[in-house]
């Protein structure tokens, strides 16, 4: 038997009404409404600060320490993936050029 601890089921359905409150907001009032044109303009480069965010520390950083040599594949592979998207733009290409490069140095030399 689970024994269920009444403060936490109280938190989760406190956080789940604040999280349904605030996405509903925008539902609920009746008066149209348009962002700034400075935070449209900063939503633009939301994608990329979060990819940055992602790639990067995945690409730099090895067992919590950043990468100190030139025998890592994901090094290689992320250059081969951005030349590929900077030639192409083509984000199905980015994927094969990066993997291309980084299967055969970690699979078959251990980098």
């Amino acid at each position: 038997m689970i024994d269920i601890d009444p403060r936490t089921v109280a938190v989760i359905v406190g956080l789940a009404l604040v999280t349904v409150l605030a996405r509903s907001f925008f539902l609920i009032s009746s008066k149209s409404w348009s962002l700034p044109h400075w935070a449209q303009r900063g939503l633009q480069y939301a994608p990329i600060a979060a990819l940055a965010a992602v790639v990067v520390p995945e690409v730099m950083i090895a067992q919590g320490h950043l990468v100190n040599t030139w025998q890592d594949a994901r090094l290689f592979s992320a250059a081969a993936g951005a030349a590929a998207y900077f030639w192409r733009k083509d984000v199905l290409l980015t994927i094969v050029a990066g993997m291309a490069i980084y299967l055969p140095l970690h699979v078959v030399w251990g980098w």
